[in-house]
């Protein structure tokens, strides 16, 4: 079975089409070189808002994307609001990856504490926020996605391998 991901980029600029969008690019480009299994992967670009983050995601999740990749709108400005919409959305939420992300993010950055990355589960898929840069994306699942295979196992969404060179991906032993 081929497994989706879904990449949704949250940018006021980007959706009118001012602005290049390079969150989307970023998170695909990191998904086709650490996974090896059949991969089909789509991107949106949507407005800022808690209401059309929401919408996107229960689209998504309905339409049956395995990993749903949300770039954008994780920090404090007045018109971040996508861990809101998320949360909107979520049946389960899994703090530890924005725990971890952020931990990463502090590594490079200062400013990675104002970042509100989070993750969660609604339905069958797995829900994870980024920031909307390619290189703090990479940051960002270079330090959770070992997790990420195990977890789509867990809540019965499609199977996918990873290049362990790139990626370990953990899954206990039965």
């Amino acid at each position: 079975m081929t497994a989706w991901a879904a990449i949704v980029t949250v940018s006021d600029r980007a959706s009118r089409g001012e602005y290049e969008d390079k969150g989307g690019p970023g998170c695909e480009a990191w998904l086709r070189e650490v996974i090896t299994s059949p991969l089909k992967v789509t991107r949106d670009i949507i407005a800022d808002g808690r209401a059309s983050v929401a919408q996107t995601l229960r689209r998504l999740v309905a339409e049956g994307a395995d990993l749903i990749l949300v770039t954008g709108g994780t920090g404090p400005a007045p018109r971040d609001e996508t861990p809101e919409g998320v949360a909107d959305v979520l049946k389960k939420e899994l703090a530890g990856f924005g725990e971890e992300m952020r931990r990463a993010s502090l590594l490079e950055v200062p400013t990675a504490i104002l970042s509100r990355q989070a993750a969660g589960i609604a339905g069958k898929s797995l829900i994870i926020t980024l920031p909307g840069k390619p290189a703090a994306i990479a940051t960002c699942l270079n330090a959770v996605f070992a997790a990420v295979p195990y977890c789509l196992d867990l809540i019965g969404a499609a199977r996918i391998e990873t290049d362990p060179a790139k990626i370990a991906a953990f899954r206990p032993k039965s």
